[in-house]
């Protein structure tokens, strides 16, 4: 299990765009993350003001975090970053809003050199909010991201 300090020395995002409270469990080409939803997130207060609901590329953005952390804690990626390249077959199935918990699921389905692709999945309970197909380029960073 990691905790959030353990996830920034993996990955370089950090408040407010740091997107996943901890690690669960990690085995093999799959790990498992958590997101605590507060009332207080910073999107809210536009997305709605009087009905909150967790924008959906925020949700895609916190599976590809949980993603980042499976791939980025190998030591032969130390100090590189895992960016976006794509996504395919999204779906939004149902409303995250203040107090949820997300359960963040990625899976990696290929690798060759630099580029991967993974499937993520974010569950509120044991019902599915969100999954899609998630491409991503590896590119160097820094040596670390700690400070």
């Amino acid at each position: 299990m990691l905790d959030s300090r353990e996830i920034q020395k993996i990955i370089p995002h950090r408040y407010p765009f740091l997107l996943v409270d901890r690690i669960l469990e990690i085995e093999g080409n799959k790990a498992v993350g958590i997101k605590n939803v507060s009332a207080n997130e910073p999107f809210f207060q536009g997305h709605f003001p009087g009905y909150p609901i967790m924008p959906g590329v925020l949700i895609l953005e916190a599976m590809a975090q949980v993603g980042a952390v499976l791939v980025l804690r190998q030591e032969k990626f130390a100090g590189y970053i895992a960016l976006f390249a794509g996504m395919d077959d999204v779906h939004f199935k149902k409303p995250v809003f203040p107090g949820d918990q997300l359960r963040l699921e990625a899976e990696m389905l290929k690798f060759k050199g630099l580029i991967g692709i993974a499937e993520g999945k974010a569950y509120v309970g044991e019902e599915l909010a969100a999954r899609g197909t998630l491409k991503f380029a590896l590119r160097p960073g820094t040596e670390s991201y700690e400070k």
